[in-house]
């Protein structure tokens, strides 16, 4: 069954798209993420070290 992903409160026009990461310790981290699919809003929250962080630039990791 598909899952419904929910709209952007920011736009309203895109969905937010969750994204997962790893931890130190190789640990996987399901949904650290969260960023808008509409390239023009750029609306993203995440957690990191715990925190929850939101509206900050999002782009390519160079690692």
């Amino acid at each position: 069954m598909p899952t419904e992903l929910p709209t952007c409160h920011k736009c309203g026009a895109g969905t937010l798209l969750p994204l997962s990461d790893y931890g130190r310790d190789g640990a996987p981290i399901t949904y650290k993420a969260w960023v808008c699919s509409n390239p023009e809003c750029g609306f993203n929250i995440r957690i990191d070290n715990g925190e929850i962080g939101y509206g900050r630039t999002v782009g390519q990791s160079h690692k």
